[in-house]
Protein backbone atom coordinates (compact mmCIF):
# COMPACT_ATOMS: atom_id res chain seq x y z
CA UNK A 1 0.00 0.00 0.00
CA UNK A 2 1.15 3.39 -1.01
CA UNK A 3 1.93 5.68 1.87
CA UNK A 4 0.16 8.87 2.00
CA UNK A 5 1.30 12.33 1.15
CA UNK A 6 1.48 15.01 3.27
CA UNK A 7 -0.72 17.72 2.21
CA UNK A 8 0.27 21.05 2.97
CA UNK A 9 -1.75 24.17 4.67
CA UNK A 10 -2.18 26.13 1.72
CA UNK A 11 -3.17 23.12 -0.06
CA UNK A 12 -6.35 22.29 2.46
CA UNK A 13 -7.13 25.96 2.57
CA UNK A 14 -7.54 25.67 -1.59
CA UNK A 15 -9.82 22.13 -0.86
CA UNK A 16 -12.04 23.99 1.48
CA UNK A 17 -12.73 26.63 -0.55
CA UNK A 18 -13.61 24.28 -3.13
CA UNK A 19 -15.92 22.51 -1.31
CA UNK A 20 -17.60 25.92 0.11
CA UNK A 21 -17.89 27.15 -3.70
CA UNK A 22 -20.69 23.58 -3.71
CA UNK A 23 -23.05 24.66 -1.02
CA UNK A 24 -25.84 26.32 -1.89
CA UNK A 25 -25.96 30.42 -1.53
CA UNK A 26 -27.74 31.58 1.45
CA UNK A 27 -30.10 34.62 0.50
CA UNK A 28 -27.81 36.66 2.33
CA UNK A 29 -24.75 35.68 -0.29
CA UNK A 30 -26.87 35.91 -3.41
CA UNK A 31 -25.91 39.13 -3.59
CA UNK A 32 -27.44 42.96 -3.68
CA UNK A 33 -31.66 42.76 -4.71
CA UNK A 34 -31.60 45.92 -6.74
CA UNK A 35 -34.80 46.22 -5.18
CA UNK A 36 -34.39 49.49 -3.15
CA UNK A 37 -31.46 51.48 -4.30
CA UNK A 38 -29.83 54.90 -3.09
CA UNK A 39 -27.18 56.69 -4.16
CA UNK A 40 -24.70 54.82 -2.26
CA UNK A 41 -25.77 51.81 -4.10
CA UNK A 42 -26.08 52.71 -7.88
CA UNK A 43 -22.88 51.41 -8.72
CA UNK A 44 -23.53 47.92 -7.73
CA UNK A 45 -24.80 45.43 -10.28
CA UNK A 46 -27.87 43.17 -9.46
CA UNK A 47 -29.91 40.50 -11.21
CA UNK A 48 -33.33 43.04 -10.92
CA UNK A 49 -35.02 43.11 -13.75
CA UNK A 50 -36.25 47.00 -14.76
CA UNK A 51 -39.75 47.68 -15.66
CA UNK A 52 -42.56 50.41 -16.08
CA UNK A 53 -46.44 50.61 -17.03
CA UNK A 54 -47.83 53.45 -18.68
CA UNK A 55 -50.45 54.20 -21.17
CA UNK A 56 -47.95 53.09 -23.60
CA UNK A 57 -47.47 49.48 -22.23
CA UNK A 58 -50.16 48.33 -19.88
CA UNK A 59 -48.74 45.10 -18.46
CA UNK A 60 -44.60 45.93 -18.57
CA UNK A 61 -43.17 43.40 -20.89
CA UNK A 62 -40.31 43.26 -21.97
CA UNK A 63 -40.14 44.90 -25.40
CA UNK A 64 -44.17 45.25 -25.58
CA UNK A 65 -44.13 49.83 -25.25
CA UNK A 66 -44.92 52.08 -27.56
CA UNK A 67 -47.07 49.67 -29.78
CA UNK A 68 -50.27 51.48 -29.32
CA UNK A 69 -52.47 52.26 -32.39
CA UNK A 70 -55.04 53.26 -30.90
CA UNK A 71 -55.74 55.85 -27.67
CA UNK A 72 -55.58 59.10 -26.72
CA UNK A 73 -52.98 60.60 -28.86
CA UNK A 74 -54.22 58.32 -31.66
CA UNK A 75 -55.43 61.87 -33.91
CA UNK A 76 -52.17 63.93 -32.94
CA UNK A 77 -50.34 60.79 -34.11
CA UNK A 78 -52.41 60.53 -37.53
CA UNK A 79 -49.68 61.20 -39.94
CA UNK A 80 -47.16 59.44 -37.88
CA UNK A 81 -48.45 56.23 -36.79
CA UNK A 82 -47.71 53.66 -34.67
CA UNK A 83 -44.64 54.44 -32.00
CA UNK A 84 -45.38 58.50 -31.89
CA UNK A 85 -47.11 58.71 -28.84
CA UNK A 86 -50.42 57.17 -29.83
CA UNK A 87 -51.19 56.21 -26.30
CA UNK A 88 -50.07 58.68 -23.51
CA UNK A 89 -53.16 58.60 -21.02
CA UNK A 90 -56.62 56.92 -20.29
CA UNK A 91 -59.41 58.79 -20.10
CA UNK A 92 -61.69 56.92 -16.72
CA UNK A 93 -65.49 57.44 -16.83
CA UNK A 94 -67.36 58.97 -14.30
CA UNK A 95 -68.35 56.56 -10.96
CA UNK A 96 -66.01 53.86 -12.59
CA UNK A 97 -62.95 51.96 -11.52
CA UNK A 98 -59.50 52.36 -14.05
CA UNK A 99 -57.10 49.63 -13.67
CA UNK A 100 -53.73 50.82 -13.89
CA UNK A 101 -51.85 47.64 -13.72
CA UNK A 102 -51.24 44.22 -12.48
CA UNK A 103 -47.71 42.80 -11.53
CA UNK A 104 -46.77 39.74 -10.65
CA UNK A 105 -44.03 39.35 -8.27
CA UNK A 106 -41.77 39.06 -6.53
CA UNK A 107 -40.66 42.88 -7.12
CA UNK A 108 -40.86 46.38 -5.87
CA UNK A 109 -42.44 49.74 -7.21
CA UNK A 110 -39.69 51.92 -6.93
CA UNK A 111 -41.37 55.15 -8.03
CA UNK A 112 -44.70 56.32 -9.43
CA UNK A 113 -45.22 59.47 -11.29
CA UNK A 114 -48.73 60.83 -12.54
CA UNK A 115 -50.81 63.87 -13.53
CA UNK A 116 -54.53 63.65 -12.64
CA UNK A 117 -57.35 66.34 -14.16
CA UNK A 118 -60.58 67.08 -11.88
CA UNK A 119 -61.01 67.51 -8.32
CA UNK A 120 -58.28 65.35 -6.46
CA UNK A 121 -60.51 64.40 -3.82
CA UNK A 122 -62.64 62.27 -6.20
CA UNK A 123 -60.04 60.33 -7.38
CA UNK A 124 -59.34 57.49 -5.20
CA UNK A 125 -55.83 55.37 -5.49
CA UNK A 126 -55.59 51.79 -4.33
CA UNK A 127 -52.63 48.90 -3.62
CA UNK A 128 -53.50 45.55 -3.31
CA UNK A 129 -50.91 42.72 -2.03
CA UNK A 130 -50.55 39.57 -3.26
CA UNK A 131 -54.32 39.05 -4.34
CA UNK A 132 -55.73 40.65 -0.94
CA UNK A 133 -59.35 41.16 -0.87
CA UNK A 134 -58.95 44.89 0.40
CA UNK A 135 -56.35 47.18 -0.35
CA UNK A 136 -53.57 48.13 1.68
CA UNK A 137 -53.42 51.64 0.04
CA UNK A 138 -56.60 53.90 -0.36
CA UNK A 139 -56.49 57.70 -0.66
CA UNK A 140 -57.44 59.99 -2.11
CA UNK A 141 -55.04 61.20 -4.98
CA UNK A 142 -54.28 64.75 -3.88
CA UNK A 143 -53.88 63.86 -0.07
CA UNK A 144 -51.26 60.52 -0.91
CA UNK A 145 -48.83 63.01 -2.81
CA UNK A 146 -49.13 65.40 0.21
CA UNK A 147 -51.74 67.97 -2.10
CA UNK A 148 -55.12 67.49 -0.05
CA UNK A 149 -56.22 71.01 -0.68
CA UNK A 150 -56.92 70.58 -4.26
CA UNK A 151 -54.22 73.45 -5.28
CA UNK A 152 -50.90 73.20 -6.63
CA UNK A 153 -47.76 74.05 -4.41
CA UNK A 154 -44.13 73.01 -5.11
CA UNK A 155 -43.30 70.09 -2.60
CA UNK A 156 -39.69 68.52 -2.56
CA UNK A 157 -38.91 65.51 -0.33
CA UNK A 158 -37.12 62.65 -0.05
CA UNK A 159 -40.89 60.64 -0.43
CA UNK A 160 -43.14 63.32 -2.27
CA UNK A 161 -42.10 65.58 -4.75
CA UNK A 162 -44.81 68.00 -6.70
CA UNK A 163 -43.34 69.61 -9.65
CA UNK A 164 -44.78 72.03 -12.08
CA UNK A 165 -47.76 72.10 -13.11
CA UNK A 166 -49.80 69.36 -10.78
CA UNK A 167 -46.84 66.40 -11.64
CA UNK A 168 -47.14 64.48 -8.72
CA UNK A 169 -43.72 61.91 -8.05
CA UNK A 170 -43.97 59.18 -5.11
CA UNK A 171 -40.55 57.54 -3.98
CA UNK A 172 -41.85 54.60 -1.24
CA UNK A 173 -40.73 51.85 -2.21
CA UNK A 174 -43.73 49.07 -1.87
CA UNK A 175 -42.44 45.71 -2.10
CA UNK A 176 -44.79 42.55 -3.47
CA UNK A 177 -44.25 39.13 -3.66
CA UNK A 178 -46.77 37.43 -5.76
CA UNK A 179 -48.73 39.97 -7.71
CA UNK A 180 -49.31 44.13 -7.04
CA UNK A 181 -52.21 45.63 -8.36
CA UNK A 182 -53.14 49.29 -8.54
CA UNK A 183 -56.44 50.62 -9.49
CA UNK A 184 -57.80 54.39 -9.91
CA UNK A 185 -61.61 55.06 -9.02
CA UNK A 186 -63.30 57.87 -10.33
CA UNK A 187 -66.18 58.99 -8.35
CA UNK A 188 -66.88 62.10 -9.84
CA UNK A 189 -70.05 62.50 -12.17
CA UNK A 190 -67.16 63.56 -14.83
CA UNK A 191 -64.84 61.91 -16.31
CA UNK A 192 -61.09 62.04 -16.23
CA UNK A 193 -57.89 62.20 -18.07
CA UNK A 194 -54.61 60.78 -16.32
CA UNK A 195 -51.18 60.12 -17.56
CA UNK A 196 -49.37 58.09 -15.29
CA UNK A 197 -45.90 55.87 -15.12
CA UNK A 198 -45.00 53.37 -12.56
CA UNK A 199 -41.48 51.99 -12.61
CA UNK A 200 -40.84 48.72 -11.05
CA UNK A 201 -38.13 46.15 -10.51
CA UNK A 202 -38.37 42.20 -10.90
CA UNK A 203 -36.09 40.32 -8.42
CA UNK A 204 -35.83 38.49 -4.91
CA UNK A 205 -37.79 40.64 -1.76
CA UNK A 206 -35.49 40.00 1.26
CA UNK A 207 -37.68 37.99 3.77
CA UNK A 208 -37.75 41.07 6.16
CA UNK A 209 -39.37 43.36 3.58
CA UNK A 210 -42.93 44.34 4.99
CA UNK A 211 -45.63 45.60 3.01
CA UNK A 212 -46.61 49.54 1.83
CA UNK A 213 -50.03 50.95 3.45
CA UNK A 214 -51.27 54.11 3.59
CA UNK A 215 -54.66 55.20 5.50
CA UNK A 216 -56.83 58.57 4.25
CA UNK A 217 -58.93 59.91 7.46
CA UNK A 218 -60.85 63.05 7.99
CA UNK A 219 -63.54 64.79 10.40
CA UNK A 220 -65.08 68.10 9.28
CA UNK A 221 -65.00 69.26 12.61
CA UNK A 222 -63.63 67.30 15.22
CA UNK A 223 -66.12 64.76 17.08
CA UNK A 224 -63.83 64.88 20.18
CA UNK A 225 -63.11 68.49 20.75
CA UNK A 226 -59.45 68.58 21.00
CA UNK A 227 -58.74 65.54 19.46
CA UNK A 228 -57.96 63.76 16.08
CA UNK A 229 -57.10 59.98 15.33
CA UNK A 230 -54.41 59.64 12.43
CA UNK A 231 -54.40 56.09 12.92
CA UNK A 232 -56.19 53.07 14.94
CA UNK A 233 -56.87 49.57 14.58
CA UNK A 234 -53.44 48.69 13.53
CA UNK A 235 -52.71 44.75 14.26
CA UNK A 236 -49.26 43.27 13.17
CA UNK A 237 -45.47 43.89 13.14
CA UNK A 238 -43.98 46.62 11.36
CA UNK A 239 -42.94 50.54 11.29
CA UNK A 240 -44.68 53.72 10.88
CA UNK A 241 -43.31 56.59 8.36
CA UNK A 242 -45.07 58.90 7.49
CA UNK A 243 -47.82 61.90 8.37
CA UNK A 244 -49.48 63.92 5.97
CA UNK A 245 -52.02 66.76 7.73
CA UNK A 246 -54.78 68.62 5.71
CA UNK A 247 -55.89 71.43 8.30
CA UNK A 248 -58.60 74.10 8.64
CA UNK A 249 -58.42 76.36 11.76
CA UNK A 250 -62.07 77.63 12.59
CA UNK A 251 -60.37 80.08 15.75
CA UNK A 252 -58.23 83.21 15.34
CA UNK A 253 -54.95 82.71 16.76
CA UNK A 254 -52.40 80.12 17.04
CA UNK A 255 -53.82 76.47 16.35
CA UNK A 256 -51.42 74.02 16.71
CA UNK A 257 -50.08 73.71 20.79
CA UNK A 258 -51.68 70.02 20.47
CA UNK A 259 -49.13 66.70 20.82
CA UNK A 260 -48.76 63.98 18.42
CA UNK A 261 -49.09 60.32 20.78
CA UNK A 262 -47.99 57.01 19.46
CA UNK A 263 -49.41 54.45 21.67
CA UNK A 264 -47.87 50.94 20.77
CA UNK A 265 -48.02 47.45 21.71
CA UNK A 266 -50.93 47.75 24.24
CA UNK A 267 -50.80 51.01 25.58
CA UNK A 268 -54.21 52.22 26.58
CA UNK A 269 -53.82 55.80 28.51
CA UNK A 270 -51.00 56.86 28.20
CA UNK A 271 -48.60 56.55 25.03
CA UNK A 272 -44.80 55.51 24.35
CA UNK A 273 -44.09 58.32 22.63
CA UNK A 274 -45.56 61.92 22.95
CA UNK A 275 -44.43 65.26 20.99
CA UNK A 276 -44.45 68.82 22.44
CA UNK A 277 -46.59 70.75 19.85
CA UNK A 278 -47.53 70.10 16.51
CA UNK A 279 -44.93 72.57 15.06
CA UNK A 280 -42.49 70.49 16.86
CA UNK A 281 -43.84 67.40 15.85
CA UNK A 282 -43.20 68.56 11.73
CA UNK A 283 -39.87 70.19 12.99
CA UNK A 284 -40.52 73.95 13.08
CA UNK A 285 -41.06 75.96 15.85
CA UNK A 286 -42.77 78.89 17.27
CA UNK A 287 -45.66 78.95 15.04
CA UNK A 288 -44.06 78.55 12.01
CA UNK A 289 -43.39 82.38 12.05
CA UNK A 290 -40.70 84.48 10.66
CA UNK A 291 -40.67 88.17 10.39
CA UNK A 292 -41.41 89.51 7.63
CA UNK A 293 -40.55 93.02 5.85
CA UNK A 294 -43.07 95.03 7.88
CA UNK A 295 -41.83 93.61 11.31
CA UNK A 296 -45.31 91.26 11.46
CA UNK A 297 -44.34 87.77 12.05
CA UNK A 298 -46.10 85.39 9.00
CA UNK A 299 -46.36 81.49 8.90
CA UNK A 300 -43.82 80.63 6.10
CA UNK A 301 -43.68 77.79 3.74
CA UNK A 302 -40.90 75.39 3.76
CA UNK A 303 -39.81 72.05 2.21
CA UNK A 304 -36.90 69.68 3.56
CA UNK A 305 -36.27 66.04 2.87
CA UNK A 306 -38.45 64.94 5.62
CA UNK A 307 -40.29 67.61 6.83
CA UNK A 308 -42.63 70.47 5.41
CA UNK A 309 -45.24 73.06 5.74
CA UNK A 310 -45.83 72.62 2.33
CA UNK A 311 -49.11 75.26 2.23
CA UNK A 312 -50.39 77.72 3.62
CA UNK A 313 -54.00 79.17 2.67
CA UNK A 314 -55.42 82.46 3.31
CA UNK A 315 -58.06 82.86 6.11
CA UNK A 316 -61.55 84.44 5.46
CA UNK A 317 -60.92 88.21 4.80
CA UNK A 318 -63.42 89.55 7.10
CA UNK A 319 -63.55 86.74 9.90
CA UNK A 320 -59.88 85.61 9.66
CA UNK A 321 -60.99 82.05 10.33
CA UNK A 322 -60.92 78.99 7.90
CA UNK A 323 -56.90 79.72 7.36
CA UNK A 324 -55.30 75.98 5.73
CA UNK A 325 -52.66 74.12 6.44
CA UNK A 326 -50.21 71.21 4.94
CA UNK A 327 -47.78 69.55 6.55
CA UNK A 328 -45.75 66.42 6.23
CA UNK A 329 -43.54 64.37 8.57
CA UNK A 330 -41.50 61.57 7.11
CA UNK A 331 -39.88 59.42 9.62
CA UNK A 332 -37.19 58.07 7.31
CA UNK A 333 -34.26 58.35 9.48
CA UNK A 334 -36.21 57.64 12.63
CA UNK A 335 -39.55 55.23 11.55
CA UNK A 336 -41.80 53.92 14.60
CA UNK A 337 -41.61 50.88 14.78
CA UNK A 338 -44.12 48.31 16.67
CA UNK A 339 -44.69 44.47 17.23
CA UNK A 340 -48.09 44.34 17.77
CA UNK A 341 -50.43 47.05 17.34
CA UNK A 342 -50.69 51.26 17.08
CA UNK A 343 -52.60 54.12 17.34
CA UNK A 344 -51.85 57.66 16.33
CA UNK A 345 -53.50 60.65 17.61
CA UNK A 346 -53.03 64.64 17.32
CA UNK A 347 -54.25 67.50 20.10
CA UNK A 348 -56.28 70.33 18.02
CA UNK A 349 -55.15 73.22 20.80
CA UNK A 350 -54.96 76.47 20.99
CA UNK A 351 -55.38 79.35 23.36
CA UNK A 352 -58.02 81.46 25.34
CA UNK A 353 -57.76 84.41 27.66
CA UNK A 354 -55.79 83.82 30.49
CA UNK A 355 -53.41 81.90 29.23
CA UNK A 356 -54.67 78.84 29.22
CA UNK A 357 -55.26 76.11 26.59
CA UNK A 358 -58.25 76.01 24.14
CA UNK A 359 -59.39 72.59 22.78
CA UNK A 360 -60.69 73.34 19.15
CA UNK A 361 -62.90 71.34 16.71
CA UNK A 362 -61.24 71.60 13.31
CA UNK A 363 -61.36 70.39 10.27
CA UNK A 364 -58.68 68.03 10.05
CA UNK A 365 -57.83 65.19 6.88
CA UNK A 366 -54.69 62.85 7.25
CA UNK A 367 -52.58 60.31 5.74
CA UNK A 368 -50.54 57.88 7.32
CA UNK A 369 -47.87 56.23 5.88
CA UNK A 370 -46.37 52.63 7.52
CA UNK A 371 -44.83 49.21 7.13
CA UNK A 372 -46.35 45.98 8.45
CA UNK A 373 -46.99 42.59 7.70
CA UNK A 374 -50.04 41.22 6.42
CA UNK A 375 -52.56 40.61 6.77
CA UNK A 376 -53.78 43.98 7.72
CA UNK A 377 -56.99 44.99 9.63
CA UNK A 378 -59.83 46.38 7.95
CA UNK A 379 -59.67 50.04 7.35
CA UNK A 380 -62.44 52.67 8.20
CA UNK A 381 -64.64 53.06 5.57
CA UNK A 382 -63.94 55.89 3.19
CA UNK A 383 -65.99 58.96 3.38
CA UNK A 384 -68.62 59.20 0.82
CA UNK A 385 -68.12 62.06 -1.94
CA UNK A 386 -69.68 64.80 -0.07
CA UNK A 387 -68.08 64.41 2.94
CA UNK A 388 -64.16 64.42 0.95
CA UNK A 389 -65.15 67.44 -0.66
CA UNK A 390 -64.80 71.13 0.72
Amino acid sequence: MKALLPVSPLAWASLLVFQLTLIPASPAAEGFDGLTVGIADLHRMSSAKSRSISPENFTGEKGKAGMATEGTGANAARELGRTWKVSPSVRIEARSTFQLGVIDGPGCIQSIWMTPTGNWRTSILRFYWDDEATPSVEVPVGDFFASGWGKYEQLSSLAVCINPGSAFNCYWPMPFRKRARVTMENIADEPMMLYYQINYALGRVPRDAAYFHAQFRREDRLQEKGTYTILDGVRGRGQYVGTYLAWEVFSPGWWGEGEIKFFMDGDREFPTICGTGTEDYFCGSYNFDTKGPDGKNRYTIFNTPYTGLAQVLPADQIYQVGQRFGLYRWHIPDPIRFDKDLKVTIQALGWQEGGRYLPLKDDIASVSYWYQTEPHAAFPTLPQRAQLLH
